[in-house]
């Protein structure tokens, strides 16, 4: 690898010894280092100095890796860049929980000597598309999920779903989601729903604070079209897109399908999605010794 692209956010004083050793690591290894212009805002950016700045990816050639130096949340911003060029993303984790960014800031320098040797391989993760009548994002895609949710401190809302234009349901609820197996570890989860292995190729509808209790997560194939028709007492409610959200009104349609492009994730030997839901979830830990 010689051309990697950097992107993270503010960083603390915590954090600094951290990104200088990610930039000596690649510099050790003679790479040709880029920094997306976000990142070169911040308080730090003295780091980057004499640094090549990037604004916006056009090409798959332009670099051969990024790396998402932040939480899952630096992750989801980063492959806002990459979108359709699926250029391979790995994520360094300089907080604390993370799924995407499953590096510890701990094994930089173990964890980027494996991708220089080789010891790598690339997931390629599903991300979910909306469609609507009105434009309400500049990049319509996502990794983790597309989420109506009620705006503020208005009343629930109502959403009728329908899959493959045959009426589903309809939900009386804070709001719905409709994530892809990578962000059941997510937001979904966080409202109920199930974990689902990253290559199954599934949606989850998962509907958040349901006003009618017998309604339950579905999971059904990512091979359909969903549509959505929400009413809201407040004729307003927001969309979120993984980290990005927008205001809307009632009236507006909402289609929700597979986007045709997917995030390819790089998983350094010994760090897998098994491993990291132990090390998250601290499944099969006793805390009782």
């Amino acid at each position: 690898m010689r051309r990697i692209a950097i992107h993270g956010r503010e960083v603390s004083e915590e954090v600094e010894p951290y990104v200088l050793e990610v930039i000596s690591v690649l510099r050790d290894h003679d790479v040709e280092i880029f920094v997306s212009d976000s990142f070169c805002a911040t308080k730090y950016r003295h780091l980057f100095q004499g640094v090549p700045r990037f604004t916006e990816v056009k090409d798959r050639d332009e670099y051969d890796a990024f790396l998402s130096l932040g939480g899952d949340g630096t992750f989801l911003e980063t492959l806002t860049y990459v979108g359709a060029t699926e250029i391979p993303v790995l994520g360094i984790n300089m907080g604390r929980l993370g799924f995407l960014a499953h590096i510890s800031r701990e094994d930089i320098r173990p964890a980027l000597s494996r991708l220089f040797s080789d010891q790598f391989s690339c997931e390629a993760r599903s991300m979910v598309s909306l469609e609507s009548s009105e434009k309400l994002f500049d990049k319509s895609f996502g990794l983790n999920e597309i989420a109506i949710l009620r705006k503020d401190t208005s009343s629930m809302i109502s959403v009728k779903a329908y899959i493959n234009e045959n009426y589903l349901a309809t939900y009386w609820a804070d709001g719905l989601m409709v994530s892809t197996p990578t962000g059941s570890t997510g937001y979904s989860l966080s409202c109920g729903g199930p974990i689902v292995m990253p290559e199954s190729g599934n949606f989850i509808i998962t509907p958040v604070s349901p006003h009618n209790l017998n309604v339950r997560p579905l999971v059904l194939s990512d091979d359909c079209t969903l549509r959505f028709e929400v009413d809201s007492r407040g004729a307003n409610f927001l969309v979120s897109l993984d980290s990005r959200s927008a205001a809307t009104h009632d009236g507006i349609e909402l289609f929700v399908k597979k986007a045709p492009f997917k995030a390819k994730m790089i998983r350094i030997e010994g760090y897998g999605f098994i491993e990291t839901l132990r090390a998250k979830l601290s499944w099969g830990l006793d805390r009782r010794n």
